[in-house]
């Protein structure tokens, strides 16, 4: 005849289940795998590159241009900007199967998926409007009036606003989400580029790939707080062009592109102060980071290659060849979700 279990033996068992439990709640991308997708402007390719071989493992044939990248929120599609053929296309992410394309208007340059994702926000630069798509019905809902060449594009994680940044007019226009109208004009420095929100949605960064810069929006008075400049031993300030960047999850860095300065700005958001910079290939573009903040991948437009950036040591790690002129690059998640940003407040 079998005892019964102790008590004890019984607790241990219990403390197992909750921890192993425990273990699951708190790692979402435990098993998951991460892929970055590159997109190849003179190819008209989109490459991509295992995280973890950190080895192209397939390309696949996009629209004429293509730039800027994005995910549905499930991962298992990629939208890509292709300029040229004046589309947004949409493809299976598994297969790289064409699906369809969206209405987007003249020359998209970027775009950002509302945080729900059932709307895309594209920048079209050629007519200065910002246009949004509706998503599920594929219909175009609103063009929204903006400033000449608008390039930039981000929507708030509260989803209440919505940045297009304009190269020419040289601002930032802050939009409603609910009503689609510009509700104030930012001015910031010479050809704004790219744009994010905060996690919290209380300030916009824009960088100014001519003015050499990063302003820093406060979007309760909708001006700037902060301007970040940028000098690199041994580079000539013209060099110095700031274009894509991204916030590690916490909030308490950012990393910009630099251009042709070939540098990657590795910035303290609590001091606006310039913590190290790393050299990567030529005419560095945009960057996509591991859910885990520990790899850095960036896209250098004049070398043709990506770099991998440990961004512990804050020291580029390897090379990896993609096709000619590559610019955007956007992680997918394959097999758990992505890792959601906490609150960055600065």
């Amino acid at each position: 005849m079998r005892s019964a279990p102790s008590p004890s033996a019984s607790c241990g068992c219990l403390a197992s289940a909750v921890a192993a439990l425990a273990l699951l709640l708190v790692a979402p991308n435990a098993g998951a795998a991460h892929e970055i997708f590159v997109t190849n402007e003179k190819d008209n390719t989109v490459s991509v590159i295992d995280a973890k071989s950190l080895e192209v493992v397939r390309v696949i044939p996009v629209g004429k241009r293509p730039r800027g990248i994005i995910f549905s929120k499930d991962f298992s599609q990629f939208y890509v900007c292709a300029s040229d053929s004046d589309a947004v296309q949409v493809f299976e992410a598994a297969t790289g199967k064409h699906l369809h394309d969206l209405p987007s208007g003249d020359d998209p340059e970027q775009f950002s998926l509302s945080p729900d994702g059932q709307r895309l926000y594209i920048a079209n630069e050629d007519n200065a409007v910002t246009t949004v798509i509706d998503i599920p019905s594929r219909k175009v809902i609103a063009q929204i009036d903006v400033g000449i060449e608008p390039e930039g594009m981000a929507v708030s994680p509260d989803n209440t606003l919505a940045a297009t940044t304009s190269e020419t007019t040289n601002m930032a226009h802050i939009i409603d989400t609910k009503t689609f109208g510009v509700i104030e004009n930012v001015l910031v420095d010479q050809r704004p580029r790219h744009a994010e929100f905060t996690a919290d949605s209380r300030k916009l960064w824009v960088s100014s790939e001519i003015g050499g810069t990063i302003s820093v929006i406060d979007l309760a008075s909708k001006s700037v707080e902060h301007v970040i400049r940028f000098e690199v031993p041994g580079v000539l300030p013209h060099n110095i062009q700031p274009v894509g960047f991204t916030f590690t999850k916490d909030g308490s860095r950012v990393f910009v592109a630099l251009g042709p300065a070939n540098r990657i700005a590795v910035v303290d958001t609590a001091t606006f102060k310039v913590v190290k910079y790393i050299l990567v290939g030529q005419r560095v573009w945009h960057l996509a980071m591991t859910p885990d903040n520990g790899l850095l991948f960036t896209t250098n437009g004049v070398s043709n290659d990506v770099t991998v950036i440990d961004t512990v040591d804050l020291k580029p790690i390897k090379s990896i060849k993609v096709g000619r002129y590559p610019w955007g690059a956007a992680l997918r998640a394959i097999g758990g979700q992505n890792l959601v940003p906490v609150a960055n407040n600065k």
